[in-house]
């Protein structure tokens, strides 16, 4: 999915993974453990809502400065 037919408020997988500092498959393992929640696109090209990618980099970042 081109970057340009992603609505505002959401995020593609390599979005996500580059906000993340982690690599795409990554990214999948986030929501195969349920840590992340695909919101809306497709099953090939899912997209992941901004407050929800907000949300996990501040835990994220939380753990790390622990």
């Amino acid at each position: 999915m081109n970057s340009a037919d992603i609505p505002p408020g959401f995020y593609g997988t390599s979005d996500v993974a580059r906000a993340l500092g982690i690599k795409p498959a990554s990214v999948r393992l986030l929501v195969h453990r349920g840590q992340l929640k695909r919101t809306a696109g497709t099953e090939r090209h899912p997209l992941y809502a901004a407050t929800d990618v907000a949300a996990l980099l501040a835990k994220r970042r939380e753990r790390a400065a622990a």
